[in-house]
């Protein structure tokens, strides 16, 4: 195939490796998933820590600094989409599944289950629950994406390399990236995105089938999630074979109106002044607690260090294998913009739309807790189906629900198999069909062996370990842009000058 490198084939490899190996040994890749994940988690979990804090300090100096007049491409450059259809792009390719499958549940078990400080079901647990779940799902996480992202689309737009994870490191390492060291961080990068896609089309499989047996009374089963990925995959497949312009953008638009269309009805139909109310007191309570939230590591035995291990190192780690993917596709649909401008659409207004999309679920979530029906009892992709039938017009929330998890689903794995067509076909634009296909299989392939030896469990033990080789890189990355950036300060003062 044209273009194609040898990251492509050697990572393909040891795809098939691990699902073959998941497949016929499940039970031990099950143990070897959670032995792993718990010592990773207690042996690394400060370091994912300080990698966050330092990624959010340094896109704010980047974001506020001189470096903010740059443009991501060369001086006429414009950007290719609308600001409301870049910020769709980014919302579902971003977010995605996990915004529904979490958008009740998380502030919900945290304020009346299993709260990280206060005693779960009181006033001060309930709102230590939105601020927490918008710190997971916040700065922090957009940080790690923009400066991915930043990274690629400068050395790719404005120094014409190719739109490549080992291309953001030529400033450190020169010409080295053209070799088997540039290969291993490719395939590192590869590796990171197959396994954190398939995290959340997992998720996903999980939460449609759920909403159909609540629907329907159709089987929740490894079986029917195993049909549902199947016919998901033909969709998305279908879609990745209409190209970027056409699919990705079409789904994304229709993403966001079913998102609005939901989120509106809640908003509505449920505990609106008190949905306005909760967001503005913890978000506040966010802004003010941020800090201290960044370095909490539950150091001492007394302190809940499982609810740190379960929600915020997983987190970080999902944010971290997320980020090529997600970095090089925000980078391909930003071209045009400058970095200021970049870095405030990337990290304020997605946080924005998420800290109101929790605090109105949530709020919703947490008013039917305390009305007396107990949500908790619920597994996580369950809760906001059980949350609609205490709602009017409960069947037809559900549905859009569904709809939207099967957009989210389609539009994330599509975007996918494009940013690894990318990654594997040295930074082409336009992956072969071929190749894009291949990936879409493989991340499906991974996703239904994960569900197949522990469920959602196997999920979320697997993103801790595929992400902690590629934060190594992530580390790397800062200190290149830095590098790179210094540097067009200064070409651009001398010509000025």
């Amino acid at each position: 195939m044209k273009n194609v490198s040898n990251v492509f084939y050697i990572t393909v490899v040891l795809i098939i490796i691990s699902v073959l190996l998941g497949a016929i040994f499940p039970t031990q890749a099950e143990q070897l998933t959670a032995d792993l994940n718990a010592f990773l988690s207690r042996t690394f979990g400060w370091y994912y820590m300080w990698l966050m804090i330092g990624l959010i300090s340094v896109s704010i100096i980047i974001a506020v600094g001189p470096y903010g007049k740059i443009r991501l491409g060369k001086h006429n450059d414009r950007p290719d989409f609308s600001n409301a259809s870049w910020i769709a792009m980014l919302f579902s390719a971003g977010l995605g599944i996990g915004l529904v499958f979490y958008g009740a549940s998380e502030p919900l078990f945290h304020a009346f289950s299993d709260s990280p400080l206060s005693e779960p079901g009181t006033d001060q647990a309930y709102k230590e629950a939105f601020s927490h779940t918008f710190f997971h799902w916040g700065l922090h996480g957009w940080a790690m994406y923009g400066i991915v992202a930043l990274s690629l689309a400068f050395f790719q737009f404005r120094k014409d390399e190719p739109g490549l994870i080992s291309s953001t490191l030529k400033p450190l390492f020169g010409d080295r990236m053209k070799g088997p060291f540039g290969t291993v961080i490719d395939v590192l990068a590869t590796f990171a995105t197959i396994f954190g896609v398939a995290t959340s089309l997992g998720l996903g499989a999980a939460q449609v089938n759920g909403g159909l047996n609540h629907l329907f009374g159709i089987e929740v089963s490894f079986t029917t999630q195993f049909i549902i990925i199947i016919i998901v995959t033909v969709l998305f497949l279908t879609s990745a074979w209409s190209g970027l312009s056409k699919g990705i953008k079409w789904l994304s638009n229709t993403n966001m109106v079913l998102a609005i269309l939901l989120f509106l009805a809640v908003v509505i139909i449920g505990p609106t002044l008190l949905i306005l109310n909760m967001f503005t007191e913890t978000f506040g309570l966010y802004l003010q607690n941020i800090v201290g939230m960044s370095f909490r590591m539950a150091s001492l035995e007394g302190d809940n260090r499982a609810w740190l291990d379960a929600w915020t190192i997983f987190y970080w780690a999902w944010w971290i294998s997320w980020a090529p993917f997600v970095g090089m596709f925000i980078a391909r649909v930003s071209r045009g913009r400058t970095i200021r401008e970049f870095m405030i659409g990337v990290m304020v207004v997605p946080t924005l739309i998420i800290a109101i999309w929790f605090a109105t679920f949530g709020t919703t979530a947490g008013e039917v807790q305390r009305s007396g029906v107990d949500l908790t009892q619920y597994s996580t992709e369950m809760v906001i189906f059980n949350m609609f039938d205490q709602m009017p017009f409960s069947f037809f929330l559900s549905l859009i629900a569904v709809l939207l998890i099967i957009t989210f689903f389609i539009t994330s794995a599509d975007s996918a198999t494009f940013v690894l067509g990318m990654q594997t076909t040295n930074g082409s634009l336009t992956p072969p069909t071929a190749v894009k296909l291949t990936w879409g299989l493989a991340q499906s392939a991974v996703a239904t062996v994960l569900l197949y030896v522990g469920g959602l469990q196997a999920l979320q033990n697997t993103i801790i370990a595929a992400a902690l080789p590629f934060s190594f890189v992530v580390m790397l990355m800062v200190i290149s842009l830095m590098k790179a950036l210094n540097k067009e300060l200064r070409l651009i003062k001398g010509k000025k000058s």
